[in-house]
């Protein structure tokens, strides 16, 4: 029997998309005014879905205060009031879209669960902008 529980997150981030290899007509085709030379900011809503078998001695998944900690400690921290791509390694030479920026969150998040657990990640960029990443 398992069974899903979630822990909501929030970090405010700027950001550019860009390809390095392209020139700005390039870029500004693909990007658009993603690719403003000074950057933009989206205040990021976080979903982190952990999925399997309850424990019998605890009742619990997972006790939901780890996971608030892993959040804040290893992406809250990390990326909250940050431009990506100045600020942090992660997107040193990665494009922080926010197909990116959730495949890195799940694989930081990931690191620091039990290998049991299945793990799916929700970032939404905008209200009308999602990515979910499980890993596949």
């Amino acid at each position: 029997m398992k069974v899903s529980v979630c822990r909501k997150a929030h970090f405010n981030a700027a950001h550019r998309l860009y390809n390095p290899n392209w020139d700005n007509q390039k870029n500004d085709e693909i990007f658009g005014k993603c690719n403003n030379a000074n950057f933009h900011g989206h205040n990021y809503n976080l979903e982190v879905w952990v999925k399997g078998e309850i424990d019998p001695e605890t009742g619990y998944l997972i006790d939901l205060k780890i996971l608030k900690d892993i959040i804040k400690n290893e992406v809250e921290d990390r990326f909250d009031h940050k431009n990506l791509n100045l600020d942090t390694v992660e997107f040193k030479n990665l494009n922080p879209t926010a197909e990116n920026i959730c495949v890195v969150i799940w694989k930081i998040i990931r690191e620091k669960l039990d290998p049991k657990l299945e793990l799916k990640v929700r970032l939404y960029e905008t209200e009308r902008n999602i990515v979910e990443y499980d890993g596949n």
